[in-house]
């Protein structure tokens, strides 16, 4: 059974997490109304723990960005060898401009 309260819409594009040390590039694979699943570029000293808040500047297609405030869910290293990250995030209060490009995807 489905847990999601949104649907998914698989997606291809890039965010920065702001406030982190560096390599702060995220790519976003879906996302939805409340939820974004995004891997990290390889990064070493910004961890992903569950719980704790990550904000997102998020790039659209048409140049806009919004600014997304998260919280971590689950995190997890992709490979031993590498060194990206798989995240599932939970959007805090979406703005009103990304529930806007949300409809737009659907």
């Amino acid at each position: 059974m489905e847990r999601r309260r949104s649907k998914r819409v698989g997606v291809s594009l890039k965010a920065e997490r702001i406030s982190c040390n560096k390599d702060c590039s995220v790519f976003i694979e879906n996302l939805s109304e409340r939820g974004i699943y995004m891997i990290t570029a390889p990064v070493k000293n910004n961890e992903y723990v569950p719980g704790t808040e990550v904000d997102l500047e998020l790039e659209l297609s048409t140049g806009q960005t919004i600014n997304l405030n998260c919280n971590v869910v689950w995190a997890y290293k992709n490979l031993p060898e590498d060194s990206t990250y798989s995240v599932g995030l939970e959007i805090i209060d979406p703005p009103r401009a990304y529930m806007e490009f949300i409809k737009t995807l659907h």
